[in-house]
């Protein structure tokens, strides 16, 4: 029988399933009240045995070849509620409201009534009743609320379209359901298809995580190995998964430790001269990597330990600021740019590849340091090479340069 359709004698259509059915009259609960207390009233002016001999009383007047309007009036109607057992019920109601108004049945938003409440009664007629029922269903993850006249699990799904074949179920289809509801779960059967180990494996499902999916598909997941989407999430028709095999290793690096410089202020060197009174010393450090990899493919290492070996030793230098003095008396009107750019091509940082001397003028750290220099002739500024070669000039001419000492005069 079409859930939708109630057979009737008369060939009525029973009205459509929810979300809303046809209603009965708008009459608040006095109103009905009022009206049933009348009607007993005046079932109780008859006497008791006259509404006994009715179906006498019908049969004599036919006999009789006449009727009265008491019994023109009275019908014979059968009802069915709620997929019970129909059973014939006379009543002198003018219309389906009044009818189940009589029989003290209460019609809700969501119940079915056919014929329509307002349709009118004739004898012969067949009023069925279902009661809407609230049902709380989740498909493939998607939660939502309704109302169905159907009696049972089964009714219900069918009248939503849900297909059986392979449907996961959290109660058995043959289950009613009450008058106060249910919660249902579906599950329908889905194709997932999972990229593993350089392979494609397709299956069918009906379950709630891609964790499960992966048991039926026969897969396992070892150590820190997951899927590229959460393993709890629900898998969707047609989705595509792929599992991460991830492998770990650890590796142990020796590392620098890069030195600091501290620089202070010494009012006994000359301006413009850096001496370097300790020399620095990088330290050395263990660290600790992880190395991972995802299916075979190396990811960029992360950091997780380290331990120092060797602490690092900072170096000391001094800055000078000492002003120059303006001329070294018997040196200062030779070419000394021509002597600096004879020994070290005018770089004041040169230093000759044994490492002996430096400077713009060459001069080896023992006479730097016998002249009143500090740390290196090439660290020293061009103004204080200057004034030191002028002051070796004064003690021993150009003698401490053969090769180049005539440029002074030139």
């Amino acid at each position: 029988m079409n859930p939708h359709t109630a057979p009737t004698h008369t060939g009525r259509r029973a009205a459509a399933d929810p979300p809303a059915a046809p209603g009965p009259r708008n009459e608040g609960t006095d109103g009905r009240e009022t009206r049933r207390a009348a009607r007993r009233h005046r079932a109780a002016q008859r006497p008791e045995h006259l509404r006994r001999l009715v179906p006498q009383a019908l049969v004599v007047a036919f006999l009789a070849g006449g009727t009265s309007a008491f019994v023109a009036n009275d019908k014979a109607v059968r009802l069915t509620v709620d997929g019970g057992e129909s059973h014939t019920v006379h009543t002198f109601a003018g219309d389906v409201a009044e009818f189940l108004d009589d029989e003290g049945i209460d019609i809700g938003a969501h119940d079915l009534v056919a014929p329509a409440p307002a349709t009118p009664l004739t004898g012969g007629d067949e009023v069925v009743v279902r009661y809407g029922r609230p049902v709380t269903i989740t498909i493939d993850g998607q939660r939502r609320r309704l109302w169905t006249t159907a009696g049972t699990v089964e009714g219900a799904l069918r009248r939503l379209g849900v297909r059986g074949e392979g449907t996961y179920l959290s109660v058995s289809r043959s289950s009613r359901i009450s008058r106060s509801g249910l919660a249902l779960d579906v599950r329908t059967e889905r194709t997932v298809t999972f990229m593993v180990d350089g392979r494609e494996r397709t299956v069918r499902t009906n379950a709630a995580t891609v964790g499960e999916t992966l048991q039926q598909a026969g897969i396992t997941l070892r150590g820190l190995d997951t899927t590229s989407v959460p393993p709890g999430s629900f898998p969707r028709d047609g989705q595509t998964v792929t599992v991460m095999r991830i492998r770990d290793s650890e590796e142990v690096r020796e590392e620098p430790i890069p030195f600091d410089v501290e620089k202070t202020h010494d009012p006994d060197l000359f301006a413009g001269t850096e001496v370097v009174v300790r020399a620095g010393r990088r330290g050395s450090r263990r660290v600790t990597y992880v190395l991972r990899t995802v299916n075979g493919v190396r990811q960029k290492s992360r950091r997780t330990g380290e331990e120092v070996l060797l602490e690092p030793v900072h170096q000391l230098v001094k800055i000078g600021t000492k002003p120059l003095p303006p001329s070294v008396s018997g040196a200062d009107g030779l070419n000394w740019t021509a002597l600096a750019q004879c020994e070290s091509g005018g770089r004041a940082h040169a230093a000759d590849p044994s490492g002996r001397y430096g400077g713009l003028y060459q001069f080896d750290v023992r006479t730097w340091h016998a002249l009143g220099g500090r740390g290196r002739p090439q660290d020293a500024s061009v103004a204080e090479q200057t004034y030191r070669a002028k002051k070796l000039y004064v003690q021993r001419g150009s003698s401490p340069w053969p090769h180049c000492g005539r440029r002074l005069y030139g």
